[in-house]
């Protein structure tokens, strides 16, 4: 098919709602949001589209999120997909994915931080052409400083180790055409970076800029250390260099050891030796051992991610499967 008829037929789709929205939505404690934030959701794709579903993903929840979540009205066509327990953000959106059935798939929070006014500009790039768009946000002005530098720091970090062209300031918030889905779902890897997973399919892609909202109600589960997880989780499952690095780290100690060796070897030939030194001794031993157990360290790490994709366990388990049987 050209692809100037395509463009043409996905306008023409979204001018007559013809087009079948997926809209999937991870939640974990959101039982102060789900009441306002799903109706509103129903509204802007009812706008949009005469079909669409909305795809709960409960991340195993410890308060009333699921039962709130069964009351809301028939009309807003919400699935529901319940965990056994907490698998994390990126098994629910990989949850959800898997079971979606639209044209087009728009991942999003229900904490209202990101506006659902931009849906329609999402859908308006997809109609130009665009098999995934994402949205940027324009600032990180909400956030302390230190966790800006160290988003800033992992972005530079994955731009330089990596082969895969990541955004910055791009997250889960953004729309994926149906062949984008397909290729995603085809990974059978089970420890995710789904920012990565977005960027190494490929595809047309294009940028929406969008404006981070204040959460309406609750708590963030996302702290410094879960975000600190998740990067070395990126880092990991898509780069190679940190073994490269601690070889040539490797190399270059055992380098400088053997010039040593040489000179001390030279100087005790030519002028004796004086009593050694035992600060120099300690500073050595304690520097060779720190590189060691840190590159043991980051062995362990490529080594514990091979371990969780050989025992070939689920990515989730459902407990709760609401709304599928349609």
């Amino acid at each position: 098919m050209p692809p100037e008829l395509s463009i043409l037929k996905r306008q023409q789709a979204i001018k007559n709602k013809e087009i079948y929205i997926s809209c999937i939505v991870p939640v974990y404690n959101e039982q102060a949001n789900v009441g306002a934030f799903f109706p509103q959701l129903g509204k802007f794709l009812g706008a949009m589209a005469q079909r669409f579903e909305i795809i709960v993903v409960d991340d195993g929840s410890r308060d009333s999120t699921v039962q709130q979540i069964m009351q809301l009205p028939k009309e807003l066509n919400i699935k529901l997909l319940g965990f056994s327990r907490n698998f994390g953000k990126e098994t629910a959106l990989t949850a959800g994915l898997e079971h979606c059935s639209g044209d087009v798939a728009i991942l999003m929070d229900a904490d209202f931080q990101h506006p659902i006014e931009t849906l329609p500009a999402f859908l308006a790039s997809w109609g130009e052409g665009y098999e995934m768009v994402y949205g940027v946000r324009k600032n990180r002005d909400n956030e302390s400083r230190i966790k800006r530098n160290l988003a800033n720091l992992f972005y530079w970090l994955m731009a330089k180790i990596t082969k895969i062209e990541m955004p910055n300031n791009a997250g889960d918030f953004r729309l994926l055409d149906r062949k984008v889905v397909d290729a995603i779902n085809s990974f059978k890897e089970r420890t995710r970076f789904m920012k990565g997973l977005y960027a190494w399919v490929g595809f047309k892609k294009t940028a929406v800029p969008f404006e981070v909202q204040e959460r309406v109600a609750g708590k963030s589960s996302w702290g410094l250390v879960k975000l600190t997880e998740l990067a070395i989780t990126g880092i990991t499952t898509f780069s190679d260099v940190p073994l490269r690095v601690w070889g040539f780290v490797g190399f270059i100690v055992s380098l400088i050891s053997l010039i040593y060796a040489i000179y001390f070897l030279g100087a005790t030939l030519i002028s004796g030796t004086d009593l050694p030194g035992f600060p120099s001794i300690i500073v050595a031993v304690m520097f060779l051992g720190g590189v060691q157990l840190l590159s043991i360290g980051i062995l362990g790490e490529y080594i514990a991610r091979i371990f969780t994709e050989v025992k070939q366990r689920p990515k989730y388990i459902v407990e709760t499967k609401h709304g599928f049987d349609k």
